[in-house]
């Protein structure tokens, strides 16, 4: 299987994720099904059914964390430079409406754009790969055809 990317500040917070599943939801799953256990009949005995199904959901996202973190390459974001790549924090400007925006280029399960974090499989990301400052990108996207300006890339 492939490698995925990873920022060290993505891994860690999949890491501490994970953590708190296993230390703390599970245990308080497994503790909730006792109890409604405890109250006889399981076939109409809405509590058990409710933990059973929050159980079954704690332990897929575990699962899936594992995998995630077992195929993780964290890479360094710091020990680049030059065009732009995995992990670089972007300053674009849009053409049309000369609003700035700032993202940093992350793996898909870091990405989050309300944070800045930019999917590398988004089409902007993938757009601008191999950019560098003062370059223009046209970009299509689900509203349509945009025209950004590479203001500066940082790697940090």
């Amino acid at each position: 299987m492939d490698k995925i990317p990873m920022t060290r500040a993505g891994a860690t917070a999949l890491e501490a994720e994970l953590k708190q599943l296993k230390s703390v939801e599970r245990p308080a799953i497994i503790k909730a099904i006792a109890e409604a256990r405890e109250h006889g009949d399981l076939s109409e005995n809405a509590e058990y059914h409710s933990a059973r199904e929050k159980q079954g959901f704690i332990e897929g996202r575990i699962k899936d964390l594992e995998g995630v973190l077992g195929l993780a390459e964290v890479i360094d974001p710091t020990s680049l430079s030059g065009t732009i790549k995995f992990g670089a924090t972007v300053t674009l400007v849009d053409e049309d409406t000369d609003e700035e925006k700032t993202w940093q280029i992350v793996g898909e399960h870091e990405a989050n754009i309300e944070k800045g974090l930019l999917n590398i499989k988004s089409p902007i990301a993938r757009a601008l790969i191999g950019k560098d400052e003062g370059d223009s990108v046209e970009v299509r996207t689900p509203g349509g055809e945009r025209g950004y300006e590479v203001l500066k890339i940082v790697y940090v």
